[in-house]
C-alpha cells in the first residue's frame, strides 16, 4: 500500500489532478509504476531477513532452506529484490481481487432472488435474471472460486520460489563454512588447553600424592616438598581452568580466531617450575636446556615458547602415566641454527637446569635466521610398546599426542613419537622466525 499510494498520487498529478482510484487504467498504471520502485528498495540488505521471516511464517518452508542474516553480495540482494517484488506485486493483485470481487459475486448470487437488483439497468445480457435466472448466480460462485484459486496459486508459487530466491548463495555457504571452521578451531584449541593443563595436573598430583604416602613415615622432608608441589600445581591449574570455562560460558572465543584464549605458560615463565613439580613425584628427570643464540628462553617468539611448553608438559604427562616401573626421564630442549652456526650442533647442550649450553654465557643477542626449537624426551616405554607415530597419528589411543602434533603443525613443525633404541622417544621440531609470526593468527 505505501508504494501504491505514492505512485497513485504521482500518476493522478500527471493526469491533471485526476483521482487515480476512480479510474481503472490509472490504477493499473500506478500499479505498474510501483513495481520498479519496489525492486529498487528491495536491494537493501535488510530486505532478505524480513522476507525470510515472512516466508517462514506464511509459506510453510523449513527454516534451514533459507539464508541467515542480511544480504551482503549484490547477487544475494538481487535475488532478495526479486522475491520482494514478486511478494508485494502478487500480494497486491490478490488483495485487490479479495476486496473487489466478493461484493460483486454476492450481488450476482443474490440477483435472481432480490427484485431491486433485477431491476437495476446495469444488469443486462446474460445477467438478466428474467432471461437467464441462474447464470448470474453461477457467475458469482465462479468469481468467488476464482479468488480462492488465485490466492492458493499465488501462495504455492511464492512458497516454491522462496527457497530459490531467499536461500543461501555460494558466498553465504562459504562464509558459513569459514565460520564453522573458525569455531571448530577455537573448540579444538580449548580442548587442547583443557587436556594439557588438567590432564598433566591430575597425573602429577596423583604421582606426588602416591610418592608422599609411600615415604610418609621415613622422609618427612620429601612429603613436605610433594605437598607443596601439589598445592602449586592445583593452584595453577584452577586458574587456567577458570579462564577456559569462562570463555565457554560467555562464548567469547567463538568466531574470533581464538584471540580471547587465556595465555598459556611459556618456557621462560615456567619450564623450570614444571620440571621441579614433576620431580616432586619422585621421578628422576635429567633436563638439558640450550636457548642457543638468544641466551635465554625469553628471547624466543612467544607463540613458539608457549606451544613448546605445552608439548613438554604433554610429554611429561605421558611418561608419568605410561612409564614402565620407575621412570627415568631425559629431556633436551634446544635451539638449533638461526644464529652463529648451529646452536648445539656440536657438543652436548648445557647441564641440567642451565640455559645456554653452547651459546655464549649471558649472551643477549637476538636469534638470527630461521632456526628451530627441538624437544626430545625419552623414557622407558609401557608394555607393549606402541607403534611409531608421525604428525597427527594416535599412538597411545589418547588425545595428548594428537594435540601436541596439532600444536606443532600450527607453526609448520612436526611431532614424532615411538620406540627408539629400546626406549620411548618423543621428538618435536618447531620452526622459529617467519613461522612464529604466522602462528599468532592460528592461536
Amino acid at each position: 500500500m505505501p508504494y501504491f499510494l505514492l505512485t497513485q498520487v504521482a500518476v493522478g498529478g500527471g493526469a491533471g489532478g485526476v483521482n487515480a482510484l476512480t479510474s481503472l487504467p490509472l490504477s493499473l498504471l500506478a500499479y505498474a509504476v510501483a513495481l520498479p520502485l519496489i525492486a529498487v528498495t528491495g536491494l537493501s540488505g535488510l530486505v532478505r531477513p524480513m522476507s525470510v521471516a515472512a516466508a517462514r511464517a506464511l509459506c510453510g518452508v523449513p527454516g534451514e532452506r533459507f539464508a541467515e542474516g542480511p544480504a551482503r553480495s549484490w547477487a544475494a540482494r538481487g535475488r532478495a529484490s526479486a522475491w520482494w517484488t514478486l511478494h508485494l506485486g502478487i500480494g497486491a493483485l490478490v488483495s485487490g481481487m479479495s476486496l473487489a470481487v466478493p461484493p460483486l459475486a454476492v450481488v450476482l448470487i443474490a440477483l435472481p432472488f432480490v427484485s431491486p437488483l433485477r431491476d437495476m439497468p446495469a444488469m443486462l445480457g446474460w445477467f438478466d435474471a428474467r432471461a437467464h435466472p441462474y447464470v448470474a448466480a453461477l457467475a458469482g460462485i465462479a468469481l468467488l472460486a476464482g479468488v480462492v484459486l488465485a490466492a492458493a496459486g499465488a501462495g504455492a508459487l511464492l512458497a516454491r520460489l522462496a527457497p530459490v530466491l531467499l536461500g543461501p548463495t555460494a558466498a553465504d555457504r562459504l562464509a558459513a563454512a569459514e565460520e564453522r571452521a573458525a569455531d571448530l578451531a577455537v573448540r579444538n584449541r580449548l580442548a587442547r588447553e583443557l587436556h594439557d593443563a588438567v590432564g598433566h595436573a591430575l597425573s602429577a598430583v596423583t604421582l606426588q600424592a602416591s610418592a608422599a604416602r609411600r615415604v610418609l613415615e621415613t622422609d618427612p622432608g620429601f612429603v613436605r616438598e610433594a605437598l607443596a608441589a601439589i598445592e602449586d600445581t592445583t593452584r595453577r591449574t584452577v586458574g587456567e581452568l577458570d579462564a577456559v570455562l569462562g570463555l565457554l560460558r560467555e562464548g567469547d572465543g567463538a568466531g574470533a580466531g581464538g584471540g580471547g584464549l587465556p595465555a598459556a605458560p611459556t618456557l621462560a615463565a615456567d619450564l623450570d617450575g614444571l620440571l621441579a613439580r614433576s620431580r616432586a613425584s619422585g621421578t628422576p628427570i635429567t633436563a638439558r636446556q640450550d636457548p642457543g643464540p638468544a641466551g635465554d628462553w625469553g628471547r624466543l617468539p612467544e607463540i613458539a615458547s608457549r606451544e613448546a611448553y605445552r608439548i613438554v608438559q604433554e610429554g611429561l604427562s605421558n611418561a608419568l602415566r605410561h612409564g614402565r616401573g620407575p621412570v627415568e626421564l631425559e629431556i633436551s630442549v634446544r635451539v638449533r641454527g638461526g644464529g652463529r652456526g648451529d646452536a648445539g650442533g656440536s657438543g652436548e647442550p648445557g647441564g641440567q637446569g642451565e640455559p645456554g649450553g653452547t651459546g655464549e654465557p649471558g649472551g643477549h643477542e637476538e636469534p638470527r635466521g630461521h632456526g628451530e626449537l627441538e624437544i626430545i624426551m625419552t623414557n622407558d616405554p609401557a608394555a607393549p610398546a606402541p607403534a611409531p607415530a608421525a604428525v597427527g597419528a594416535r599412538t597411545t589411543g589418547g588425545r595428548g599426542l594428537r594435540g601436541a602434533a596439532e600444536r606443532a603443525a600450527l607453526l609448520g613443525g612436526q611431532v614424532e613419537a615411538g620406540p627408539h633404541e629400546g626406549r620411548w622417544r618423543l621428538r618435536a621440531v618447531l620452526p622459529l622466525g617467519g613461522h612464529a609470526g604466522s602462528g599468532e593468527g592460528a592461536r
